[in-house]
């Protein structure tokens, strides 16, 4: 299979080198590797475009910004510029973070599941972060839901979905799209990926309100909101995370902001959710 990988980046010095040593080691290595240095201040290009000098496959996209590292747009906008510089002969498409460490056979398991169920339109393996002196398993999410660091997409489902939204939620509301769709999703806990810095540990604090805005736009209505915002805050072990969850639900829709899926989409989202939460009480 055709692989292409995009990787959006913002001053990933300390570990652009590891991610993509890792990818050009690949017991299935990918067709086209393309590389999105996002206004980045530090040593990123220069790293990427000696590793572009040894392999063909790798290629850089320089692009500006904001400065600030926000979550969902600024990661998809930054996606879509190197997805315009590459051609339509891919059979996935991957956008995955540039501080990752891949096992060796991970794009060549992913093939194997793609293959081997033509109704797979997502696949991947779980984030590891250290911890001590262990890599340990990282709880923000579900053991079902792809992380989107690590998201790559059967080309059928990827462009049925209407590819990724440029909003905080991208993440959630492309599985869920999937579902609607028919398409199956699948996680492999034998593929282990190094997570070397863990999710939000560098976001803007201006991003504390986009989760409430994100299940606004994803019309989850408030009380699946406000367990969702519990559980997360649970997790993330502060009442301010849950705080600021309901503000930014809240604030969205004072401010009516445009939903990202339509009314039949948000109710299958609804009921999907509904579903999830009582087979967990079950």
């Amino acid at each position: 299979m055709n692989f292409y990988i995009i990787i959006p980046a913002h001053n990933e010095e300390d570990s652009i080198g590891l991610t993509l040593h890792s990818l050009v080691n690949q017991t299935l290595l990918p067709k086209k590797l393309v590389v999105v240095n996002d206004n980045s201040t530090d040593k990123t290009q220069d790293i990427v475009k000696d590793y572009a000098k040894k392999h063909a496959l790798i290629s850089l996209v320089n692009t500006k910004s904001s400065d600030k590292h926000l979550p969902g747009s600024k990661i998809i906008n930054a996606f879509y510029k190197g997805f315009e510089t590459l051609d339509a002969n891919y059979d996935v498409v991957c956008k995955f973070d540039a501080d990752l460490i891949f096992p060796e056979n991970y794009l060549e398991k992913l093939s194997f599941h793609f293959k081997n169920n033509l109704k797979v339109g997502m696949a991947a393996g779980f984030c590891y972060i250290k911890k001590n002196s262990d890599w340990v398993l990282e709880n923000l999410t579900r053991k079902d839901h792809i992380r989107g660091a690590l998201k790559a997409y059967r080309k059928a489902c990827f462009l049925e979905i209407g590819k990724l939204k440029p909003s905080m939620g991208w993440d959630t509301v492309d599985e869920l799209l999937a579902k609607y769709y028919g398409w199956e999703l699948v996680t492999d806990k034998t593929l282990h990926v190094k997570h070397l810095k863990p999710t939000g540990i560098s976001y803007n604090k201006a991003s504390k309100y986009f989760q409430g805005e994100a299940m606004y736009k994803m019309r989850y209505g408030f009380i699946i909101t406000c367990i969702s915002a519990l559980k997360l805050a649970y997790k993330k072990g502060s009442f301010f995370v849950f705080k600021d969850y309901i503000m930014g639900y809240f604030k969205a829709k004072k401010e009516k902001i445009n939903f990202l899926v339509s009314k039949d989409e948000g109710k299958f989202i609804r009921n999907l959710r509904w579903k999830g939460m009582l087979n967990k009480l079950k």
